[in-house]
This record gives structure tokens, C-alpha cells and sequence, in this order.
């Protein structure tokens, strides 16, 4: 099978002689591998692509990606964004009373994968032209245990925890102190108890405000506090110091226990230190990720 991905950010139509069209070997023999859209861009035939490379290595923007990939691969796609984007293949089970950890490279659908098993994304199995429907992924995953987690969450009987990766974005969807926030999920005493078990000091601060390690800890803060069955954590270590790292660590870790979680992390010592189980991502970044 062939994967062809068009990098929107970096095709410029209009600074380049359409390099990708005129050197592709199928097209010079009559074939439509490539058309085009309106605004000028390349749609890349992935059925009728040779995968021969040869519009990737000419494109002057590196706006290409094809890459090869066997047959059987197909059957695994759990997901795929649009016509020429990227697409995730297979993903994670989330164990109950267990700590599973995701590692892998940027753009490999690390973020992309804890979407779709916090149901934020319902899977498409690679039909991007059409919404995801529960009952065709249900059905796909029948007599897996990952098909239980999916039953789960299409009959909303999963409650989700969920701390994001960019933290730095919260300051935009919310307008406020940091304790404002953390008490739209816990009472006032909790939060103040919380908050200095994890020496959070920016508590009356405007979130516009807040440094990004107190931020960090604010979004970790109010995951923690939310009851919840499956909790997510996006790269919590970023901002934080070796200390603060160790301590939210223990604490996930001690969650772990009663709990199912899953942890996106790119500090290998904390990604060890708090998971039972890792499961590493890998593939062509912004292309493709199994």
C-alpha cells in the first residue's frame, strides 16, 4: 500500500513549476497520479502512485511525503484525517489498575491516539470521506479487548480525565484565576489542599499571568481532581523541574493503581518510573504512525 501526504503548511503553488506533476513517471505516460484542487495544490492518486519518490525528491518545498508500506497494513487503520493527510494505524489498550505509557517521535499520532481512545475523535477505520460511526468500529474490533473500551465510550459510561498537551493554550479558552478554574471541578477546600501538596503558589493569579510550569501543574491539578475512570496525561513533565517531575510522577503512579492511565512522555526516566507498560510509536512524522 502507499501513503502520500501533502504538507499543507509548505506546498506553495505559487513559488514552484509544478515539479511534483511534470517528473512523475505515471503521469508522463498518461496516468492521473496527480490533479489538482482549487487552490492549486496536488492531490496525490495513492491507488495509481508507483512510489517511486521522484516527486519528492523534486518538490523545493518538501511539501511530499510517499512512503511504502505492505498490503496488510491497511486493515489496521484505525483513523485517517483526509485525502492526502495523516493516518494512524493500530493504537494502545488501556489497562485497568495499570499505568500505560506512549513513546514515540513528534508527528507520529501519539496526541492523535489518546484522542480517539478518549472518544474526543470517534474513529473513521480510514473511511475519511464519512463521519466515524461506533457501531463500525465496535464491530471492526469485535472480540478484542480494545472493543470493550470502545463500547464504553459510545455509551458514555466511561468518564474521561483528560490533560492536554498545550497547556500554554488554556490562558485563551479561559478567563480567570487559576483557582476559578480548578473549582469548576472540586470544591474550594480540595483545591487549596491540593495545591499545596503539589506547591502550587499561583493560585489568584490570571491565568494570562501564570508562568508555564504553574500552568502545568494547574492542568495535572485539575485531571487529578476530577473523578474519573480513564485518565490521560499529554506530556506532563514539560515545564517542571527534576523535583516537581518525581512528584507528579509518584502521583500518577499512585493513581495508576486504582485507576486506568495512559501517558504520553518524552522524559524516558519518568516515562520508567511511572508506567507498567510502554508502548512505543513509530512510523514517517506527519504521515503515518503504527
Amino acid at each position: 500500500m502507499r501513503v502520500a501526504v501533502l504538507h499543507e503548511d509548505r506546498c506553495q503553488p505559487k513559488k514552484c513549476q509544478n515539479e511534483c506533476y511534470n517528473f512523475c513517471p505515471p503521469v508522463r505516460n498518461g496516468i492521473e497520479v496527480i490533479t489538482w484542487r482549487k487552490d492549486n495544490k496536488p492531490i496525490v492518486s495513492e491507488p495509481l502512485c508507483i512510489g517511486c519518490g521522484i516527486c519528492v525528491h523534486k518538490c523545493p518545498h518538501d511539501a511530499l511525503t510517499i512512503v511504502n508500506l505492505p498490503d496488510e497494513q491497511e486493515k489496521d487503520t484505525i483513523h485517517r484525517y483526509g485525502m492526502n493527510e495523516f493516518r494512524l494505524f493500530g493504537l494502545p489498550t488501556p489497562e485497568k489498575g495499570k499505568v500505560i505509557g506512549i513513546l514515540g517521535a513528534n508527528g507520529t499520532g501519539k496526541t492523535t491516539a489518546i484522542s480517539l481512545l478518549a472518544g474526543e475523535i470517534t474513529p473513521n477505520l480510514g473511511d475519511w470521506e464519512n463521519e466515524g460511526v461506533w457501531e463500525d468500529v465496535i464491530d471492526h474490533y469485535a472480540g478484542t479487548e480494545i472493543q470493550k473500551h470502545f463500547v464504553g465510550l459510545s455509551s458514555k459510561k466511561i468518564r474521561i480525565a483528560l490533560k492536554p498537551q498545550y497547556v500554554d493554550r488554556i490562558p485563551k479558552m479561559f478567563d480567570g484565576t487559576l483557582r476559578e478554574l480548578l473549582e469548576k471541578v472540586a470544591s474550594s477546600d480540595k483545591v487549596s489542599e491540593f495545591a499545596e501538596k503539589i506547591n502550587l503558589t499561583s493560585l489568584d493569579k490570571k491565568l494570562d499571568k501564570v508562568s508555564g510550569g504553574e500552568l502545568q501543574k494547574g492542568a495535572i491539578a485539575a485531571t487529578l481532581l476530577k473523578e474519573a475512570d480513564l485518565y490521560f496525561f499529554d506530556e506532563p513533565s514539560s515545564y517542571l523541574d527534576i523535583e516537581q517531575r518525581i512528584l507528579i510522577a509518584r502521583m500518577i503512579s499512585e493513581l495508576g493503581e486504582k485507576k486506568t492511565v495512559v501517558v504520553i512522555e518524552h522524559d524516558l526516566a519518568i516515562l520508567d518510573y511511572v508506567t507498567d507498560n510502554i508502548h512505543i510509536m513509530y512510523g514517517s512524522p506527519n504521515a503515518y504512525g503504527i
